[in-house]
C-alpha cells in the first residue's frame, strides 16, 4: 500500500495536517493506533490563530457553535483584585479565546476528513517499523504497520513519499528515526478536573470570565466551557498527586478568593464573575500533571517530518500546544503540496523519485522549515514556563512585589499586548 505523504497520529495536529492536504490535492492517509476517539480533554483553549487555522477549513464557523467564547479574565493575588483583561484589541475577526474541549475539537476534524475523503483516517493501526532509503536517492519510505490485536511479528507494508510524524510527546515516529530529544523537567505539579458550573453562577447570566488566581501556596485557575461546566487547575507542589475531585476541590476551597465560594459557604456576597467552589460529585473528568519542556532536536530527517507534540511538547499554562502544532501543519503543507505556492520555492522535488514515491522535501528547505518551527516552538514554550512560574508558591515579601507588578500593568494599556501575547498574536 502507498500513499505520497503518510501522516502517523490522528489527533488534532495529524486530522489538521490531512484535512489541509487534502485541499492541496495530495494522496494521505493518516494512520491512529487508538481504536476509538479519547473521551477525555486536556487542551480546551483555541486561540485567534487556531480559529483563522481551522477557518481554512471552514471550520471556524462549527466551533464557534460549539464553543464558548471567553472575552476577558480576571487576576486575584492572594485574596484581593489585582485587575482584569480583555482580549478586545487581540485580534480583527476573533477577539476571545474558544473554550472547546480537545475531544470536540477532533470530531469537527475528523468528521470534516471523512466527508471530503472517505477512508483517509486508519483507526487501530500502530506503527512498528520505518525504514529510510539510505542515501535518500528518491526512493520511498518503508512504514511497517500492525492492526490492533494482531500478533507480534505479523505486519503490513506502507510506502510513502514523505512520512510526518504527529503521533505526540512519546512519538514513535521520532523514535524509529533515531531523533533524541532536549527534555528541561521543571518539577512541578498539578490536578485538573472539569465540573459542574456552580449553580449562582450558572443563574446569573454573567459574562463567561477566566479568573486567575496568584495564592502563596500556588495558582488555582478556573476557565468556562461549554455546556455548564469549568476547567480547575492547581498547584500541589513538586509531588505529582492522586487523580482526586475531593483533593482537588480541597485545595480550590483552601485558596479560592474571598466570595469566590458564594454567600452559603463564606457569609461573603459573590463577587460577579467569580464561580463558586465546585462540587467534587459533579466531575467528569480528573487529571494529574508535571510540568516539562521537550524539544526534538530536529524536525525533518530526510524525508520524515516532526509536528506537534512529536516536534516540541511544552508547558500546557498558556494553552498554546495544540494552535502550534496546527502552525506547524501550515508552514509544512505547502511544502508537501505545491512548491510555487510557498516563498521557499522548490521545497518539493521529484527529482530521482520514480512515479510511486511521491514528494519529498528538499534538504535547505526542510532547514527553513526547522529552523523557523523551532524558534516558534522555543518562544512558546518560554511564554508558558513564565506564566508558569508566577503561579509558584512564593514567600509574602516576593508575592507582594509579584502582585504590585501584575496591578501596574494591568492598569496601563500594557495589558492589551499581555492580551495579544497570552493569545499567541506573535506566533
Amino acid at each position: 500500500m502507498h500513499a505520497d505523504v503518510l501522516i502517523v497520529g490522528g489527533g488534532p495536529v495529524g486530522l489538521f495536517l490531512a484535512g489541509l492536504l487534502v485541499d492541496h490535492g495530495v494522496d494521505v492517509v493518516v494512520l491512529e493506533r487508538r481504536e476509538h476517539p479519547t473521551r477525555q480533554s486536556r487542551a480546551i483553549g483555541l486561540h485567534p490563530p487556531a480559529l483563522d487555522a481551522l477557518a481554512m477549513l471552514g471550520l471556524d464557523g462549527p466551533a464557534r457553535q460549539q464553543g464558548l467564547e471567553i472575552r476577558r479574565g480576571l487576576a486575584y493575588g492572594d485574596g484581593r483584585l489585582i485587575g482584569g483583561i480583555t482580549f478586545e484589541h487581540a485580534h480583527p475577526r476573533f477577539p476571545f479565546v474558544l473554550t472547546l474541549p480537545q475531544t470536540r475539537t477532533e470530531a469537527l476534524l475528523a468528521a470534516h476528513l471523512e466527508r471530503v475523503a472517505p477512508g483517509t483516517l486508519r483507526r487501530g493501526v500502530e506503527v512498528v517499523g520505518l525504514e529510510h532509503p539510505v542515501p535518500d536517492d528518491g526512493r520511498p519510505v518503508r512504514v511497517s504497520v500492525r492492526s490492533a490485536g494482531a500478533p507480534v511479528g505479523e505486519a503490513q507494508e506502507w510506502s510513502a513519499g514523505v512520512v510526518v510524524g504527529a503521533d505526540g510527546a512519546h512519538s514513535t515516529v521520532r523514535r524509529l528515526t533515531g531523533i533524541g530529544v532536549d527534555r528541561r523537567e521543571w518539577g512541578d505539579a498539578y490536578l485538573m478536573g472539569d465540573f459542574a458550573e456552580d449553580g449562582d453562577a450558572a443563574d446569573s447570566g454573567a459574562e463567561p470570565t477566566a479568573v486567575i488566581h496568584l495564592h502563596r501556596d500556588g495558582v488555582v485557575e478556573s476557565f468556562p466551557l461549554p455546556g455548564g461546566q469549568r476547567r480547575w487547575v492547581v498547584h500541589t507542589g513538586t509531588r505529582r498527586r492522586p487523580e482526586s475531585a475531593e483533593e482537588l476541590v480541597g485545595k480550590v476551597r483552601e485558596r479560592w478568593p474571598p466570595g469566590g465560594a458564594g454567600p452559603a459557604a463564606s457569609g461573603v456576597p459573590s463577587i460577579p464573575g467569580v464561580p463558586g467552589v465546585p462540587d467534587p460529585a459533579t466531575a467528569t473528568m480528573v487529571g494529574a500533571f508535571t510540568v516539562y519542556r521537550q524539544l526534538a532536536r530536529r524536525m525533518a530527517v530526510g524525508r520524515t517530518v516532526l509536528i506537534g507534540d512529536a516536534a516540541h511538547a511544552i508547558s500546557p499554562f498558556g494553552g498554546q500546544g495544540m494552535t502550534l502544532g496546527w502552525l506547524d501543519a501550515l508552514a509544512l503543507a505547502p511544502l508537501l503540496a505545491d512548491p510555487l505556492a510557498d516563498p521557499l520555492a522548490g521545497a518539493v522535488t521529484g527529482e530521482g523519485a520514480g512515479p510511486a514515491s511521491g514528494p519529498g522535501l528538499n534538504r535547505s528547505v526542510a532547514r527553513e522549515f526547522e529552523r523557523r518551527r523551532r524558534r516558534a516552538a522555543l518562544a512558546a514554550a518560554r511564554q508558558a514556563e513564565a506564566n508558569m512560574l508566577l503561579g509558584r508558591p512564593l514567600p509574602v515579601p516576593a508575592l507582594a512585589v509579584r502582585d504590585l507588578t501584575a496591578r501596574a500593568v494591568l492598569a496601563t494599556p500594557l495589558r492589551h499586548g499581555l492580551a495579544r501575547r497570552y493569545t499567541m498574536g506573535r506566533r
